[in-house]
């Protein structure tokens, strides 16, 4: 390949956006060239998610897609990462002829020799994930925004949940080391990035597994004194696993984001059991009231799975009437995808897919006027926003504290004077919407 130039396409959660970031880190170092565009790249690499039936078609459509420049475009070599070459193994190889090279998730580090074509057409490379080394912590990542980044904080996750397949893709909980998270931190902290945001399988469970028996409420306040003029958001948390400690450090840091990402994915006690999933409904009531306790302003999101085996009119019905209780700030609810490769496969009690959409819709729409009311209440008052971009001449996309990237909704600011990407300022909110606010720079 003569000029060396490269397309990377990243699909899925923020996780795998890490994950791509690395990638392209390397293939830079290696002296290729990050397009833009995949028409003109001479090798296009996909990094596939399959945690979910839709999140499998979306990477099967993609490859496809992107497949067609073998013949249209520039490309002479098509790589599928991650995900879905782990989960289905050998059976990519004959099921996508189009593609050269399957990397798994344990093979990221291959990925310039992919590229390269180092490797014989078809092959697959997937490797154990719990054998994966540490990232090379000297492999700058490419990173999609330079004012905002994803800090990975372990690889991995150590629990049964029966729906579940990422323990099975990425091995059991692997904790990075304090010190290698802090570094990674400060560097990007010194080139400018104004929000780090804590991710891992179960982001809350961080340190564990280490020897050292660290906590994350002990990472926090390291990656807290980088700089006051930061902030620090985590994702991704588990009800087990977060403590009164965790709680207490959010609470007392003010430049961590008092945001709780708490996905509990059902309060019924008898689908929580059968989920594999080790807390009540009562135990989650008193979760919440000890965060609201302790930051009474606190941003709760959390997502619930419907249509789970067994879930019945009442189970459904439990879980609107905990959100009417608890009033989340931010909901998703995805309906559950059966596999033959999941331990909730055997389960009896199948529910109907129309019954399952109809809960999922149900759910959507008790949130949707939640957050209206939510919303509402932010009507005149004045916060600190972080600017993400413009997204016309006179409007930019903006958020608050409580409005994670990508999940949660926007601030939009009309913008008269000079608000530039990647700064906080101070804005009044003029008017609210379902999920988004819309507000004017103030001072």
């Amino acid at each position: 390949m003569g000029k060396r130039q490269i397309y990377l396409e990243s699909l899925g959660c923020a996780r795998n956006a890490v994950d791509s970031e690395v990638m392209l880190g390397r293939l830079k170092n290696a002296g290729w060239t990050i397009l833009n565009d995949p028409a003109d790249a001479e090798a296009i690499v996909v990094n596939t998610c399959s945690f979910i039936e839709p999140a499998i078609d979306e990477s099967i459509d993609t490859i496809l897609e992107l497949a067609k420049l073998k013949k249209s475009g520039s490309c002479r070599r098509l790589i599928v990462a991650g995900c879905l070459p782990q989960r289905f193994k050998e059976e990519m190889r004959d099921s996508l002829p189009e593609v050269d090279v399957f990397i798994g998730t344990g093979a990221f580090d291959q990925i310039t020799a992919a590229a390269d074509g180092l490797f014989d057409g078809g092959r697959c490379l997937l490797p154990d994930p719990d054998l994966i080394s540490e990232p090379d912590g000297s492999i700058l990542r490419v990173q999609s925004l330079s004012h905002m980044a994803y800090l990975k904080i372990a690889e991995g996750c150590s629990r049964h949940c029966t729906y579940c397949i990422i323990p099975t893709l990425r091995g059991k909980q692997k904790s990075r080391p304090v010190d290698a998270v802090v570094a990674e931190a400060r560097r990007m902290v010194d080139a400018g990035v104004k929000e780090l945001i804590l991710v891992a399988q179960d982001t809350t469970a961080y340190g564990s597994d280490l020897n050292s028996a660290v906590e994350i409420s002990e990472l926090l306040k390291r990656l807290s004194s980088l700089s006051e003029s930061i902030w620090i958001r985590t994702l991704y948390g588990h009800p087990e696993s977060i403590t009164d400690r965790f709680i207490e450090t959010v609470a007392d840091l003010p430049n961590v984001c008092a945001y709780f990402d708490i996905p509990i994915q059902h309060v019924s006690d008898r689908i929580l059991k059968r989920m594999g999933r080790n807390y009540t409904e009562s135990d989650l009531y008193r979760l919440y009231d000890k965060i609201r306790t302790a930051c009474p302003g606190a941003a709760l999101r959390t997502t619930l799975i419907t249509g789970f085996p067994g879930e019945k009119d009442d189970d459904c019905k439990r879980m609107l009437d905990f959100m009417d209780r608890v009033r989340f700030d931010h909901l998703g609810v995805f309906i559950y995808s059966d596999s033959e490769d999941l331990p909730s496969h055997t389960l009896a009690g199948s529910v109907p897919k129309e019954t399952a959409r109809q809960r999922h819709d149900l759910l959507m729409s008790r949130q949707r006027e939640i957050s209206i009311e939510n919303n509402r209440q932010h009507l005149d008052k004045q916060y600190t926003v972080l600017v993400d971009e413009m997204t016309e001449e006179t409007t930019a996309a903006a958020r608050t504290a409580f409005q994670a990237p990508e999940v949660d909704g926007i601030t939009y600011l009309s913008v008269t004077g000079s608000v530039k990407p990647g700064t906080f300022t101070e804005a009044i909110i003029t008017d609210t919407l379902e999920y988004d606010l819309i507000g004017e720079p103030h001072g």
